[in-house]
C-alpha cells in the first residue's frame, strides 16, 4: 500500500509539473497573443462591422445598411477597374519577382568581395522609401527632359511618355516596383541556395551533369518551399500597391493605374465614406485570401508530384 501511495504521489507531481510547464509556455506566447488580438483580429471584425454601416464622419453618426455598400461597390465602374488593375499588376509583377530574384541569387551565390558588393547594391534599393524611389523614377521618365527621353532621342526615337499612357502606366509602375524591392526575394533565394549541401553538386559534377540539368534536377526541387514562400509574400505585397501609383500617376490616366488601396484611401479620406471604404477593404482582404489559398494549394500539389 505504501508503494502504491508513493507511486500516486509521484504521478501527481509529474502531472503538476506538466501543468506548470504548459502555463509557463502560455505565458511566453501571451504578449504576442495580446498584440495579435489588439492589432489584427479586433480591427478585422471592427472593419467588417463598419462595412455594414453608412457612417457620417461630420455628425459622428452611423446607420446600419447591411450589404448595401457591397452592392454599390460592384456596380461602381471605378472600383471594378481598380480590381482589374490590381489583379493585372499582381500577375505581371509576381512572376518577375520570382524569376529575377532567383536569377540574381544564382548569379551572386558565390564567395568574395565582388559577390558581396553586388548583393549589397541590389538589396540597397529596398531600404529606400517609396517617396524617394518614385521621385527618382519620375525624373528618369520625364517626357522630353528625363534620362529615358535623352536616350531615346539620342538614337533617333521619339520621346516616350510612359506614365501618361493608359497602356504603359501600370507596367511602368511594375518595373519601378521590381527595381525597388527585388532585394527581398533575392536574399530569400540566397538563403535557400546556401542550405543545399555542396556534396550533391559535387556528385552531379562527377556524373557530368550540365548546368541546366543541375538546375532543374537539384536546385529547383531543393528550394521549392522558398519559391512558394516568395510567391505568397509577393502576392500579398503587390495586392497592397498604393504609394507608387499615388505618387507617380495618381491613378491615371483615366483610372488605368488606380489600385484598390488607392480607391479605399480616396473613399475613406477624401470622400469621407468610411463604410464604403471599409467594404472595399473587406473585398481586398477576401481577394488576398483567395489568392494565397490558391498559391498554397498549387505549391502543395507540386510537392506531391
Amino acid at each position: 500500500m505504501k508503494v502504491e501511495a508513493s507511486a500516486d504521489r509521484i504521478q501527481a507531481r509529474k502531472r503538476g509539473a506538466r501543468a506548470g510547464q504548459r502555463w509557463g509556455n502560455a505565458l511566453f506566447i501571451l504578449p504576442f497573443l495580446v498584440v495579435y488580438l489588439l492589432m489584427l483580429v479586433i480591427p478585422l471584425f471592427k472593419g467588417i462591422w463598419i462595412s455594414l454601416l453608412e457612417v457620417d464622419m461630420l455628425s459622428n453618426s452611423a446607420d446600419f445598411v447591411g450589404l448595401d455598400n457591397y452592392v454599390e461597390l460592384f456596380s461602381d465602374e471605378i472600383f471594378i477597374g481598380a480590381v482589374l488593375n490590381t489583379f493585372y499588376f499582381v500577375l505581371i509583377s509576381t512572376p518577375v519577382f520570382i524569376a529575377l530574384g532567383l536569377a540574381l541569387a544564382l548569379a551572386l551565390n558565390r564567395p568574395g568581395r565582388t559577390g558581396a558588393t553586388l548583393r549589397a547594391i541590389f538589396f540597397g534599393s529596398s531600404v529606400l522609401s517609396v517617396t524617394i524611389v518614385t521621385l527618382v523614377w519620375k525624373l528618369v521618365l520625364m517626357p522630353h527632359h528625363g534620362m529615358l527621353a535623352n536616350i531615346t532621342e539620342s538614337v533617333g526615337l521619339p520621346s516616350l511618355s510612359l506614365l501618361t499612357s493608359e497602356t504603359w502606366a501600370l507596367p511602368t509602375i511594375a518595373v519601378v516596383t521590381v527595381w525597388w524591392i527585388i532585394g527581398l526575394p533575392m536574399m530569400l533565394f540566397l538563403a535557400a541556395l546556401q542550405q543545399i549541401p555542396r556534396e550533391i553538386y559535387e556528385a552531379a559534377a562527377l556524373d557530368n551533369a550540365s548546368r541546366w540539368r543541375t538546375l532543374w534536377s537539384i536546385t529547383l526541387p531543393s528550394i521549392r518551399r522558398t519559391v512558394a514562400l516568395v510567391a505568397i509574400i509577393e502576392v500579398i505585397l503587390q495586392f497592397q500597391l498604393f504609394g507608387q501609383a499615388q505618387l507617380m500617376t495618381q491613378g491615371g490616366p483615366n483610372n488605368s493605374s488606380r489600385p484598390i488601396v488607392q480607391f479605399i484611401y480616396e473613399a475613406g479620406f477624401r470622400n469621407w465614406e468610411l463604410g464604403y471604404a471599409a467594404a472595399a477593404s473587406q473585398v481586398l482582404f477576401a481577394m488576398m485570401l483567395v489568392a494565397m489559398a490558391f498559391q498554397v494549394w498549387l505549391s502543395s500539389r507540386k510537392q506531391a508530384y
